[in-house]
């Protein structure tokens, strides 16, 4: 595995080239100005009548549509969410592509399954942080970075690897580590990682422990604090140090009791289910239903959004976390 520091990477080779951001969600807005004030010329390509445009001019970006960012830049990242690239792309960046441009990803998936298929006459290359992008903006404010994947899948120029890391040095990667990799292993991981555990694994599991404390009779604001609201405090555990750094913070009953209890739970059929959907991610079957998903109007998310939205545990957690004002503050970020 190779990993790239600051020393490794130079800004070079993007100051010598206009760069268009497509989007200012979490990642774009932070993509765009962590860029800007590492000295680089950076625009921002919305869509006509986007709510992001006063926000991004606000920021001191200049703000033109997807097009006229595609048409005036030699690098173009797009930021857009997964199921909107594809149509962004047919109709406002194709068109505009000129030879020798270099196209930029924050994910992989649309590349990975073929939603997008580049002309050969570009570069496509990969820049992931591995954190929110709220995240990346932070830290980058504090003089420091997060993590970043990086990845070449076309390399048209010779020199796209160097453009890679100088726009991973650009948002503050570097400072922490970069790690190269391809399309296919990022996309095919992260998707695996967010089903598995990260948002699917984890919510099941805080609901279902939620339900089973308020159904045998105990008060659901207990549920609450025992199930999801330390739930952070365990997790943050694991981010300083490990499976070790968390035995070693809780108390030896804790500890003892999820060491001999956890497998209960997470046993051989829950790995087997594990497997299936890693399957489902590596052979194109999730990409083929979330497309549909959309395209149908996506009825099936906002009936689980709606669940989700009704269950117990975020109805007492409303409550609840009006008692933290730390917690509304920065929800308000």
């Amino acid at each position: 595995m190779k990993v790239y520091y600051d020393q490794d990477a130079s800004l070079d080779k993007l100051k010598q080239k206009k760069i268009a951001v497509l989007g200012y969600g979490s990642q774009g807005h932070a993509h765009a100005l962590n860029l800007k004030e590492s000295g680089l010329n950076v625009c921002v390509g919305l869509r006509k009548g986007s709510q992001s445009i006063a926000v991004a001019e606000e920021a001191g970006l200049k703000v033109v549509s997807v097009s006229e960012a595609v048409k005036s830049s030699d690098v173009i990242m797009i930021l857009l969410p997964d199921q909107n690239q594809k149509e962004v792309y047919d109709s406002e960046i194709a068109p505009y592509l000129k030879d020798g441009d270099t196209l930029a990803f924050g994910h992989g998936f649309n590349i990975h399954y073929k939603q997008i298929v580049p002309p050969k006459n570009v570069n496509v290359m990969m820049i992931a942080p591995k954190s929110p992008g709220h995240l990346v903006r932070r830290t980058f404010e504090q003089g420091n970075g997060v993590p970043c994947l990086i990845a070449v899948e076309q390399d048209y120029t010779g020199d796209t690897l160097e453009l890679a890391l100088a726009w991973a040095k650009g948002i503050g990667g570097t400072k922490a580590g970069v790690i190269e990799t391809n399309f296919k292993n990022e996309t095919e991981t992260d998707l695996f990682g967010e089903q598995a555990v990260l948002c699917g694994g984890s919510a099941e599991l805080i609901k279902a422990g939620f339900e089973v404390l308020v159904e045998a009779g105990y008060p659901p604001e207990l549920a609450y604090f025992e199930c999801m609201h330390e739930m952070k405090l365990i997790v943050d555990l694991y981010y300083e140090g490990g499976l070790s750094r968390m035995n070693y913070s809780v108390s030896d009953t804790a500890e003892y009791g999820g060491m001999t209890r956890g497998s209960r739970l997470i046993t051989q059929d829950t790995k087997n289910e594990m497997k299936k959907i890693l399957t489902e991610v590596q052979d194109g079957t999730f990409a083929n239903e979330f497309i549909t998903e959309i395209k149908n109007g996506q009825p099936n998310l906002n009936k689980l959004r709606k669940e989700n939205q009704e269950h117990g545990i975020e109805k007492v957690g409303n409550e609840l976390r009006k008692m933290m004002a730390w917690v509304l503050k920065a929800t308000k970020k």
